[in-house]
């Protein structure tokens, strides 16, 4: 039986819906972040050395990383929601698929770090950390996301998924990054706000919310 170690609020909400759209029988065990820190707790160690989540337990095998995730769940669907081989969707395929985790997380990350880094320092230093935290974001991080989401219009204006014509694991793969940027008020365009509303429709991504529970992207 496959186990989905599910942290709350997380990227391995993307796991959930998945296993929904591939039809896998699947438990989930959940867990709670720091209500302070909001990091992963450290009973996912027991799990996996880095004890963050996603990762999923197979019988004896565990597999951790999102892209890993899904290339062994595909994989072990006989290729399903895969392009076929050497076609140009197979090759965006695959690009998608490593560029979400790679490309679009970073700056995500960076702006919800620097979100924070002012609240959580000392009260005399708040004032300088905030501008601080304020100027890079402004020069930095956000311009990266509009370029991204820019790029992300471009992509499905020529196509209705980010692979072709037909749905893939790949947009579960971007679907997190894409979520959070809406989520915080970057702007997003109308083929992006189009493109969520039509993930979001889907009948296995609803179950995999009734499975995962309150899930909160930004």
């Amino acid at each position: 039986m496959i186990t989905v170690h599910h942290l709350e609020n997380s990227r391995s909400q993307r796991v959930l819906w998945l296993l929904e759209e591939l039809g896998l029988d699947y438990a989930v065990e959940r867990y709670a972040r720091d209500p302070k820190t909001l990091l992963a707790p450290p009973e996912l160690r027991a799990v996996h050395p880095l004890g963050k989540s996603p990762v999923i337990t197979d019988g004896d095998v565990v597999v951790a990383e999102s892209g890993a995730i899904v290339e062994y769940l595909t994989d072990r669907c006989g290729g399903a929601l895969v392009p076929a081989p050497s076609t140009p969707e197979h090759r965006r395929y695959t690009y998608w698929l490593h560029y979400a985790e790679g490309s679009a997380m970073p700056p995500l990350l960076l702006k919800l770090v620097f979100s924070r880094l002012a609240p959580g320092s000392p009260v005399l230093l708040r004032p300088m950390v905030k501008a601080i935290a304020g100027g890079v974001t402004q020069k930095f991080v956000d311009p990266q996301l509009r370029r991204h989401a820019a790029y992300w219009e471009d992509e499905l204006a020529a196509r209705p998924w980010f692979c072709g014509d037909s749905f893939c694991a790949a947009d579960i793969q971007m679907s997190f990054p894409l979520e959070a940027f809406a989520a915080r008020g970057t702007g997003a365009g109308p083929r992006i706000t189009d493109w969520l509303a039509r993930i979001h429709a889907r009948p296995a991504y609803a179950r995999a919310l009734e499975r995962g529970g309150p899930y909160a992207y930004a």
